[in-house]
């Protein structure tokens, strides 16, 4: 915002109420404040005088101006999730009497749907490691854990040797948000866990998953791991550690799981997260309608 001591002592305000009210992170309230500096910037290069003065043909304008730098949908509604916080604040602390974006309509988001795996890459890529090889045998196993629960690479990265029941095949994951949630797995998952547990180094590090210097693995050497038995299997080299996620999400529902059951397994907080599978389940069946049918 433009440097009046005014304006600044309301931003200061709301970023405190921010963290204070709202218990955002301080990640979140830095992208709030990148928000409203790149919005001050280009108010300047419009001389609209302050925050005050914006109209909602502005807001409009500056909307105009963040597609003209080919920002995704998703880009620009959290700048004007921003900018509407930060005006309703201003609202609740009677130092506007209206908001410039309380008729403004977000743009409607992309909806990109994630890569997966057929089930036969999936098959390739978990028997691509060689087990006789100790290093192999523990990607073995966290691949198999991968798929077999859907978890996120940082959840398997920091899943704690405490955090399973071998007994029951069920893990505890603490997701996004600090939510915990358990995730049963099958047979073939819980051998290749045992088989590595069997072999781990004695290490003082608590995770299930340990490198070679017996420290937690990092997602970025897990993914380097990966590499190595794409190309080996000659399978698409854009595929991710999170691709197995998606992978595990989509047979789940090809093969007739129920929506709610994956959400929980996935621990999207919101349905609507989890039904962007349903749209690659039904692309995979057009997919085989197409192929295998008579009038296809």
């Amino acid at each position: 915002m433009p440097n009046s001591v005014k304006e600044d002592s309301d931003l200061g305000s709301f970023f405190n109420y921010l963290f204070i009210e709202k218990g955002l992170s301080k990640n979140t309230i830095n992208a709030y404040k990148n928000d409203i500096y790149e919005f001050s910037c280009w108010m300047k290069d419009k001389h609209i005088g302050d925050y005050k003065s914006v109209a909602e043909n502005h807001i409009n304008e500056f909307i105009a101006h963040l597609f003209k730098k080919n920002l995704k949908s998703s880009s620009v509604n959290r700048k004007i999730s921003s900018l509407k916080n930060f005006y309703l604040f201003l609202l609740k602390k009677k130092q506007i009497n209206a908001s410039p974006l309380s008729e403004i309509i977000s743009p409607k988001k992309e909806q990109y749907l994630p890569s997966s795996m057929s089930e036969n890459e999936v098959e390739k890529l978990l028997n691509s490691p060689n087990t006789s090889i100790d290093i192999e045998n523990r990607d073995k196993a966290m691949i198999e854990m991968l798929y077999a629960t859907g978890m996120r690479i940082s959840e398997l990265v920091s899943l704690k040797i405490t955090d399973i029941d071998l007994e029951r095949s069920v893990l505890k994951v603490l997701g996004k948000g600090s939510k915990e949630r358990l995730i049963p797995f099958g047979e073939q998952a819980l051998d290749s866990l045992n088989s590595y547990l069997n072999k781990r180094k004695k290490s003082i590090a608590k995770e299930v998953f340990i490198s070679n210097r017996g420290t937690k693995m990092s997602r970025t050497t897990f993914w380097q791991r990966i590499k190595i038995y794409l190309s080996r299997e000659g399978l698409d080299n854009s595929i991710s550690p999170h691709t197995l996620r998606h992978a595990f999400a989509t047979h789940l529902l090809n093969r007739g799981a129920d929506l709610r059951s994956v959400q929980l397994l996935l621990g999207h907080s919101d349905l609507s997260t989890t039904q962007i599978y349903t749209h690659i389940a039904k692309q995979r069946l057009g997919e085989v309608l197409k192929k295998h049918h008579p009038r296809g």
